[in-house]
């Protein structure tokens, strides 16, 4: 299994929700596309929390290596 990138897991997302939205959906096929999109959903801000540690690190070693420029 690939590891799915932000935008495709945004966009499973907007699929799942536009199947939830069909009035002739069962009960049961509804529970397990929310259960679905729940889980798709947690992996995606598992991907903005990664991406923001990222840019956090980055920021931190910018501004290190300016004060020793600096210094």
């Amino acid at each position: 299994m690939k590891n799915e990138t932000f935008e495709e897991k945004l966009e499973y997302s907007k699929t799942l929700l536009e199947k939830l939205m069909n009035p002739e959906i069962t009960l049961e096929a509804s529970v397990k596309l929310y259960e679905e999109g729940l889980k798709n959903i947690k992996e995606a801000q598992k991907l903005i929390e990664e991406a923001q540690t990222k840019i956090t690190v980055i920021e931190q070693a910018n501004q290190n290596s300016e004060r020793q420029s600096n210094g």
